[in-house]
């Protein structure tokens, strides 16, 4: 029994730690940070997730998410692999408002707004700050998450895009791997 108390002990000090985040960089203090709703929501993300992604064609293929805290837990960053294309979106708050900004492959860098949240979903609109008009641009227009009421390790992400001047609308079943 004492060599379990010793074998676990640090354990559970590792494991306390992984989830903790730091609060100085040298003789920095970071102070402490509160988030918004809309963020702590997409915390739930964090990890790896592996699905497949619906067009409005009928053509199917893979998609894969990795959602990463960063910055002292103050970012997170998705790296979004569809049908073998990369993208990058980065989640964060200013003022109390998420703040979304996706690096898409479309050539574009739509930024998003909070529409709607409750317990089970968020959707994020489209901001219109970049200045994108569907008639010129092709960007992500909306994107939803809606977790599975039975099981939190699946999801729905939902998202239209404006393709030559057409909005399309498509979504992912995905599932947490890691």
């Amino acid at each position: 029994m004492k060599y379990i108390k010793y074998f676990l002990t640090p354990i559970l000090i590792f494991s306390i730690n992984i989830e903790s985040q730091n609060n100085t960089i040298g003789e920095v203090d970071l102070g402490n940070v509160s988030h918004s709703d809309a963020f702590n929501h997409i915390k739930k993300m964090v990890g790896e997730w592996k699905g497949k992604l619906h067009q409005p064609n009928g053509t199917i293929v893979d998609t894969y998410s990795n959602f990463k805290l960063v910055s002292n837990g103050n970012t997170i960053i998705e790296t979004l692999i569809e049908d073998g294309v990369e993208m990058v979106t980065t989640y964060s708050d200013k003022d109390g408002e998420l703040v979304v900004k996706h690096y898409c492959a479309l050539g574009t860098e739509p930024m998003f707004a909070v529409a709607s949240l409750d317990g089970n979903s968020l959707k994020l609109k489209s901001d219109p700050t970049p200045g994108y008009h569907p008639a010129h641009h092709n960007y992500v227009e909306s994107i939803g998450w809606t977790f599975d009421a039975t099981d939190s390790n699946k999801v729905r992400v939902d998202a239209s895009l404006h393709l030559d001047g057409v909005l399309q609308d498509q979504y992912s079943l995905i599932e947490r791997v890691n």
